[in-house]
Order: structure tokens, then sequence, then C-alpha cells
């Protein structure tokens, strides 16, 4: 039985972790959101991966756009590289994310899922694979329905699943295809979402 709408944000003012590593997909409106995001988290925070839906045909600029905003290190994955505490990995274009036995980064030029490659969904089940109850997934803002069925499997394998508050999305779409599949343990926006992850990835 799907937990009501209206009780989500209580849910989750509760979270408290601890988390061995966290998983945040966005779109359209990605950028400014994870600019209020990422920088909220404390140097040692728990590995931090993201998927952006990018263009396929240029180089991305996010680690350099992010990289003097974070605490954290800052990198675009590599594959077969470790995935280690304190930094933050960005799927690079054109290619899924994957989280393979290690833990270590494995990156894919399988089909698009979702029409993207990078997709959410991949990176979000491969993690609710290997970390089970101590992920945190979270779907910001965005067009499509990219990320809501990994957060269901991250709430499947006893993790724990966020999204930002749809209107105070760019794009609400893919927050409130989460919410509609019942795949949600809280809905925050941004400025709360960013207090919570402060909070919870100081906790040791």
């Amino acid at each position: 039985m799907n937990t009501p709408i209206a009780e989500l944000p209580a849910i989750a003012a509760a979270i408290t972790g601890p988390f061995d590593a966290i998983v945040i997909g966005a779109s359209a409106g990605g950028v400014e959101a994870l600019s209020l995001l990422l920088p909220s988290l404390p140097a040692q925070a728990p590995a931090v991966l993201v998927v952006l839906h990018l263009p396929r045909d240029r180089p991305s600029l996010l680690v350099n756009v992010f990289a003097p905003k974070c605490a954290m290190h800052v990198c675009e994955a590599q594959d077969k590289e470790p995935i280690l505490p304190g930094t933050i990995y960005f799927a690079p274009p054109d290619y899924h994310l994957l989280v393979d036995d290690g833990p270590q980064v494995a990156l894919s030029a399988d089909e698009p899922v979702n029409f993207s490659r990078p997709a959410i969904d991949v990176l979000f089940e491969t993690a609710a694979d290997y970390y089970r109850e101590r992920l945190l997934g979270i779907v910001l803002t965005g067009g499509n329905h990219d990320g809501a069925a990994g957060l269901q499997a991250i709430r499947a394998t006893g993790g724990t699943s966020l999204v930002q508050q749809p209107d105070d999305a760019q794009s609400s779409y893919m927050p409130e295809q989460a919410i509609k599949l019942g795949a949600v343990d809280g809905i925050l926006p941004l400025h709360e979402m960013a207090a919570l992850l402060h909070a919870v990835t100081r906790r040791k």
C-alpha cells in the first residue's frame, strides 16, 4: 500500500542514514538543482554518483562547473575506478554509469534506456543491487520518467528514496512520475533537501 503523499515530507525529516552511497538523477534544470545540493555535502560524505541527461555529441563541463563549488572531490567517472567516499562521480556523455562489485564504476555503451544514455534507472538499479539498505536515491527536476523505476528498485532493496518537490522543480514531470509509481519515502524542496543531506552525511 502506498504512503499518502501528504505524509511524505514528515517521513523525509526522519531519515537518518547511515548511507554508504548517494545516487542522484536529473534532467532539465538539473545543473541549477545540483548547484544547490552538491555544495551542501561535507568533504568526507559518502560517495555520490550522478546521472544528468547530457547531449551525446559534446564534452561534459560538469567537473569544471562543480569542482570549485564543492568540498568533495569532483570527477567524471572512469571505467573500473574504485568508488570512494568523499568523491562525486558524474556520468560521462553517451555512457551508462553503473555500480559494479568492489565497489567500482562500470561504464556501458549499451542501448539507451528511457531514450537516454546515460540513464538514471541504470545507475539506480545497479547501485541498489550493491548497496541495498545503505543507499540513498534522489530524483530531481526533469522532463521524462527516467529514475522512477530506479527509485522503486532502491526501496525494494531496503534503501531510501527522495524526490524534489514538483512545484519546486524547473520541470516537475520526473519527480511526479516517481511519486505516481509510489517509489518515494519523502518529497522536499531543494533547500530542505540540502539541509537534510548535510545533516545525514555528517553523522558517523
